[in-house]
């Protein structure tokens, strides 16, 4: 019995890889013998809770691929061809008409692509349209806390405006009704390390506003309703909802955000090629036909293409915030009948959909072994919170993870927090 138990113990802990290759060692002589014998490695384990996810992808970014991706299916004409041609063009300007559409975006916004995916996007607005009036950046998690110190550090925004922060710790919101509707407000829709979104509806953005909004929705867009009325320079990547690839962002431009751009320029703010939206006092209304600034990967482009053909056939956005929406409950059921593990995010009305962040009765430590035993077992990756939020763990729910693998995982997170809390 001492040696089962051992033999055993080597076999839930062993290496992925040591595991993988002594199990498909003697299979690797056609490769649907080597698909049997990975599918019959996935449900092995000692004392195993049940089935595992079919797909152990649960990264808050990249993501997932949607179900069903073959990368071989993509659309191939436009590789190797130069995103100036006729061709390159099409794809990019029909990216971008598809986009609006599915998004519901109105007719009279712009939507281009720019580089350096989200961030980029969200760094060139902020350097071609702040300053010109006094601003509020709120911030409840990392990345908005990142928007807040480019704004006062490198902008160096408070040698010329007014800048009030409104910040709340990892769960939490700041009073967003506290904002200046005459000021411009920065903040992101949904906080994708701290598991907390804005209210829906957005209304603590004024119709009669005077500044603008400026709203980061990387982990928002296609998987949550957007209420474009309330955004005037809005933000998303396709490495998070559709699960596309990364280093592209969408900027998303309302009519007086461009109005800002061709009106006002920034004294004595040089910018690079790169962050260029206006020129001479007119924007440089190319990059919202698929003119991208710089070269863009037309293989990540057709992937992005292939991401929103697939969302069509879900039934648009509002089928995708479904699929989400119940993937959430999933975790939701699971969390109500167990007391070990908790919601980050302190108020259910702005709990994400996306990047569900949890907290569990173990020290930081016990939480990086559970993370790992997951892992190993080829259960769940890449589900550690993030570095800066408090010890936690955070599970990809967005459109592109499939329901039946959200319900799989849940008893194996039962199954690791007996594991590591005996670490």
């Amino acid at each position: 019995l001492h040696s089962l138990s051992i033999m055993l113990t080597m076999m839930r802990f062993a290496p992925v890889a040591t595991r993988t290759a002594a199990f498909v060692a003697n299979g690797s002589r056609t490769p649907g013998f080597r698909a049997q014998a990975l599918m019959g490695l996935r449900m092995m384990s000692a004392a195993a809770p049940g089935p595992k996810p079919v797909n152990p992808e649960f990264s808050s970014g990249p993501c997932k691929k949607r179900p069903g991706y073959d990368v071989a299916n993509l659309y191939q004409k436009s590789l190797g061809r130069s995103h100036r041609s006729k061709l390159g063009k099409e794809r990019l300007a029909f990216a971008i008409s598809e986009s609006k559409r599915l998004l519901g975006v109105p007719d009279d916004y712009l939507l281009g692509i720019v580089p350096a995916s989200d961030t980029g996007a969200y760094e060139m607005a902020m350097w071609n349209m702040l300053g010109e009036r006094d601003v509020d950046i709120c911030h409840w998690e990392s990345f908005g806390k990142g928007w807040f110190g480019d704004a006062v550090s490198h902008l160096k925004l408070r040698d010329t405006v007014k800048v009030t922060e409104f910040t709340a710790d990892y769960g939490s919101l700041p009073d967003l009704d506290a904002t200046n509707s005459d000021n411009d407000v920065l903040f992101t829709f949904n906080g994708t390390t701290s598991g907390v979104r804005v209210p829906e509806g957005c209304d603590f953005i004024s119709d009669d506003r005077k500044g603008l909004t400026f709203c980061d929705a990387t982990s928002a867009c296609f998987a949550m309703n957007m209420p474009w009325e309330k955004l005037d320079v809005t933000t998303y990547s396709w490495q998070k909802v559709l699960g596309g690839e990364g280093a592209h962002g969408i900027l998303i431009l309302s009519p007086r955000a461009v109005e800002r751009l061709e009106t006002y320029t920034p004294e004595n703010r040089p910018l690079p090629k790169v962050f260029r939206l206006a020129k001479n006092g007119k924007l440089e209304a190319g990059v919202f036909k698929g003119a991208t600034i710089n070269t863009p990967s037309m293989l990540a482009v057709e992937d992005y293409i292939d991401a929103l053909g697939w969302t069509e056939s879900k039934g648009g956005v509002q089928g995708l915030v479904k699929i989400s929406q119940d993937n959430l409950s999933v975790v939701e059921k699971f969390v109500d009948e167990n007391d070990w593990i908790d919601f980050l995010a302190k108020d259910p009305e702005t709990r994400s959909s996306t990047s569900v962040c949890l907290t569990l009765d173990l020290t930081s430590d016990q939480i990086k072994q559970f993370v790992k035993i997951l892992e190993d077992e080829d259960v769940a990756y890449d589900i550690g919170g993030y570095r800066d939020a408090p010890p936690s763990i955070r599970i990809w729910c967005g459109s592109t993870v499939e329901t039946k693998d959200v319900e799989a995982l849940m008893p194996w997170l039962k199954w690791a927090f007996d594991e590591a809390k005996q670490l």
